[in-house]
């Protein structure tokens, strides 16, 4: 057996060693290869470092510069490199344990999926009374699990499992103990991804599959390793399975249902979280004009009806005289009945929709009344800034919470075959554009210049409280659509701007800078304390340059340096959405406020924004 290593030195071991036997290597570089190290250390062998061997340089190399390699039929298969001794375990200690040195002092540079697989097994450490040991490689695991989209599919990944915890190589007492071990290890990493999926993936069809047939082996060990029981229950909580269910269908040991009765009674006092309970948020535009709409705060069952009543109520318009028209992307329509449901199963509206009057088959026309713009701005005015700030931010949190980790994976490596996987990150940079556009249909529609000069210190103000209440999502909206050319472009009305107000929002403009990589922006953000949300275009914006500036494969080898850089920028999403401290995000705000919020009413056409600000104030 041997194996190339990445310094060009190469040592064999025969596989017939005998216990007690010593193996001399050359140098510490050579303790490379972990499965061989690991079954000398078990069977007793002694592993020496020889000086005299080989003649090396002088300069001593650092454990950066290690990098060892793992051949299999003349290809690359795997390639570790050595990490800082201060994060081993053992300390870097000379009388620390042979595999806990080795264990700790290694970590993946890229290798084939199912080689990355085989040794994130590999090292993890089973603990009997604690599951598992935190290591280093606990990181990776972490890393492994946030990123595997990026190379391989769920299903793949699932049978890759399901492999792993079926082989089956019983030579005698000590091969079965390991087969458990390994059973264990592969039991562990299914509930550390299911854990870190939270129920993202609770409706993809491969892991449905991959639950109930994982469920089913474990059930039938249960007979043969009776230490699995405590496995078993955390698959019960994981997966939320009915064991009688499970045993009734899925088991042939039928003789054994009253051991699986019992130990099913804790599971059937669980209350299942499953998806079909919950309530989603969603944000549905319903267009009122045929360059506005009103940006509506839904949940995922709305039918028609509900949806007519509360533009109906927002716009003032009885509601018999209102339909509901779904125009779909190839320019058909569609009138919805009352019991017809708005978003389909992906959270996604069945079409463009549009509120028609039923006498006259148009469109409504809210922008013609000089009385009612005026009431639109007096209402705005009179709002309390810092309600609006936190309606803001909780509509952004409701959405901010429910976003996992790998929706920006899917967004920037498979956006369009995996849709399904990024509603709510697309639902937040929704909000962020609306916000935007609503700060300038805001200001736009105000025709009476001391108004308008209030409008924008009252934006300003509420920008400076999202920014007080660490939501930088908002922030940047509003400051960006006071920076808009339709409304910068107002000379007039920001010379009546008071200097103090000047002031505040130059301050905040140096936030949004985007020189030095944002550098004002992250250091900023950096001090906040958690929870907090963040700007999420700058969030993809990183995995992207990442992704661009890194290949994915080197010689058919997964890049798992890559991989540990867009994973650290992943966990930034589950940093601010933890509330360590009690530093709850969310605020109560008043009810009228709430539902002003709720439904916005925007002009999404930058050319009638324009006209608008051309007609309050000509170009000279």
């Amino acid at each position: 057996m041997s194996w190339d290593c990445g310094l060009r030195y190469m040592f064999s071991v025969s596989p017939a060693l005998q216990p007690g036997s010593t193996c001399v290597l050359r140098d510490k570089e050579e303790l490379y290869r972990l499965e061989v190290i690991r079954r000398l250390a078990k069977d007793g062998c002694r592993l020496l470092q020889d000086h005299k061997g080989s003649e090396r340089s002088s300069e001593p190399q650092s454990d950066e510069a290690v990098r060892v390699c793992l051949r299999e039929r003349g290809n690359d298969v795997l390639v570790l490199q050595r990490i800082s001794s201060a994060t081993a375990r053992g300390g870097g200690r000379e009388d620390s344990s042979t595999d806990s040195v080795v264990s700790d002092r290694y970590m993946v540079v890229s290798g084939t999926p199912e080689k990355i697989l085989e040794h994130l097994l590999d090292d993890l450490t089973l603990d009997d009374d604690q599951g598992t040991t935190p290591t280093k490689e606990s990181d990776i695991l972490d890393d492994f699990l946030l990123t595997y989209p990026v190379f391989m599919s769920t299903g793949d990944l699932c049978q890759a499992l399901l492999g792993h915890y079926c082989t089956k190589r019983y030579r005698g007492k000590e091969d079965r103990k390991e087969a458990l071990e390994r059973k264990r290890k592969v039991l562990h990493l299914v509930s550390q991804w299911m854990s870190l999926c939270r129920g993202f993936l609770r409706e993809d069809e491969h892991v449905k599959l991959f639950t109930k047939t994982l469920y089913r082996y474990v059930l039938d060990d249960l007979y043969e390793h009776p230490f699995l029981e405590k496995d078993v229950r955390e698959l019960q909580k994981l997966y939320q399975l009915h064991r009688r269910q499970a045993v009734d269908e899925y088991s042939p040991q039928r003789k054994g249902k009253a051991l699986f009765h019992q130990l099913s009674l804790k599971e059937n006092s669980l209350q299942s979280r499953g998806t079909q309970g919950e309530t989603k948020a969603a944000l549905c535009h319903v267009y009122v004009t045929m360059d506005s709409f009103l940006s509506m705060r839904a949940h995922a069952g709305m039918v028609a009806e509900e949806l007519l009543q509360a533009v109906a109520e927002r716009m003032e318009v009885p509601l018999e005289k209102l339909v509901l028209l779904a125009v779909t992307y190839n320019g058909g329509r569609h009138l919805l009945q009352p019991q017809d449901r708005v978003f389909s199963d992906s959270l996604r509206p069945v079409g463009r929709l549009h509120v028609c009057r039923k006498d006259l088959g148009e469109v409504l026309n809210p922008f013609t009344d000089n009385s009612e713009l005026q009431q639109r701005t007096a209402r705005m005015l009179s709002i309390n800034t810092w309600d609006v700030a936190v309606a803001l931010t909780d509509f952004d949190w409701t959405i901010f919470e429910s976003i996992h980790e790998q929706e920006l994976v899917y967004f920037t490596f498979s956006r369009h075959s995996s849709s399904s996987h990024t509603v709510a990150l697309e639902l937040l940079l929704q909000r962020c554009n609306e916000v935007q556009l609503w700060v300038m249909t805001e200001v736009l529609l105000c025709s009476a210049l001391c108004k308008r000069v209030q409008l924008i210190k009252k934006f300003i103000k509420i920008a400076a409280h999202c920014k007080a209440q660490r939501n930088l999502n908002c922030f940047f909206a509003i400051i960006m659509g006071l920076n808009t050319a339709a409304v910068s472009r107002l000379g007039q009305t920001w010379e009546k701007i008071p200097g103090k107000f000047k002031r505040l929002f130059a301050e905040l403009e140096t936030i949004t800078d985007p020189s030095l990589n944002h550098k004002a922006y992250r250091d900023s953000f950096k001090k906040m304390k958690a929870p907090k949300i963040p700007f999420p275009p700058l969030l993809l914006k990183d995995i992207t340059f990442i992704h661009e500036g890194n290949k994915t494969f080197h010689d058919n080898m997964v890049n798992f340096e890559k991989l540990h850089m867009i994973a650290d920028t992943l966990r930034l999403i589950r940093q601010c959405q933890k509330d360590h401290m009690g530093n709850g995000i969310t605020q109560k705000s008043s009810s009228e406020v709430r539902a002003y919020i709720d439904y916005l009413h925007i002009i999404d056409n930058q050319q009638t924004l324009f006209e608008l600000s051309h007609g309050l104030e000509p170009r000279a």
